[in-house]
């Protein structure tokens, strides 16, 4: 059996459904299951009942400060290992992403999956083209940004939940491989052009400021590794891209643009504007 760690968020729910949609026999795990979906609590080490799963897909946990997200991982591969799992699949960071404030949970959880003693494919997953979209900001009628012309490699999420599928559902095929994960480079500019509607740039500091002074609900984390992402697609990080994620899907990719655009005016229609 497969199990699907996560399995009430975006990646997690998708990968749960593809699975199921290929025949997999798969569950979810979650703090908060629903139907046919076991409770795993990352926090509660006595929640991880892994019996019976022979596949492991860990999405990453990354809700939170590293040393928390680390140890949240750890616990759940003891646990994989003293049930008896044959395969871990890691949902990871693409390698272009070391430049950002969030790397380290991934890359010190990677090598503990190599160090488990259990055979594991590592999928280095690009950003999401929703959060690229997400994180375009309406004033007015225009889209305002820190991204300058820098460009984003991003990813579907649902391409990402597929390219899960594909490996868990026959992962020796996959044993000791690590897939870097990126899409087509799209700008915040070619969104805007989408939308009919101007593009301005505002600069790095101010957007550390809206951070910490206008956007209510963040954690202390968060406004670094949002910042970290503006500068790292604005001085030109994570432009670039790879064949992995079109030869695993067997298929070309979404196009990582129409879903940006569609989450930008989705949130200008949420702001009334």
């Amino acid at each position: 059996m497969i199990l699907v760690t996560g399995a009430n968020g975006n990646l997690g729910a998708a990968t749960l459904a593809a699975l199921r949609a290929g025949g997999a026999t798969a569950t979810g795990g979650s703090r908060t299951p629903g139907e046919g979906t076991r409770h795993l609590d990352f926090d509660d080490p006595a929640s991880l009942d892994l019996t019976g799963v022979s596949t492991l897909v860990l999405i990453s946990a990354g809700y939170g400060e590293d040393d928390q997200v680390v140890g949240r991982h750890t616990a759940v591969l003891d646990a994989a290992v003293r049930d008896g799992v044959r395969h871990v699949v890691y949902t990871s960071l693409t390698t272009a992403g070391d430049h950002l404030g969030f790397a380290l949970a991934h890359r010190a959880t990677e090598r503990a999956v190599r160090s488990s003693g259990l055979p594991w494919t590592i999928l280095r997953n690009g950003l999401y083209a929703e959060l690229f979209g997400g994180l375009l900001m309406w004033t007015g009628d225009a889209l305002e940004s820190p991204f300058a012309e820098g460009a984003l490699a991003a990813v579907a999420r649902e391409d990402l939940a597929d390219v899960a599928a594909i490996v868990a559902a026959n992962p020796a095929r996959h044993d000791g491989m690590v897939y870097d994960l990126v899409g087509t480079p799209i700008t915040a500019g070619q969104v805007a052009d989408e939308l009919g509607v101007p593009h301005h740039t505002i600069g790095l500091g101010e957007y550390r400021r809206r951070l910490l002074d206008e956007t209510p609900g963040l954690l202390p984390f968060q406004p670094p590794m949002l910042a970290s992402i503006a500068t790292g697609i604005r001085h030109g990080f994570l432009d670039g891209t790879t064949s992995d994620l079109a030869h695993l899907l067997g298929r070309p990719a979404r196009d990582p643009l129409t879903t940006a655009v569609a989450v930008a005016s989705a949130t200008r229609t949420e702001a009334g504007l």
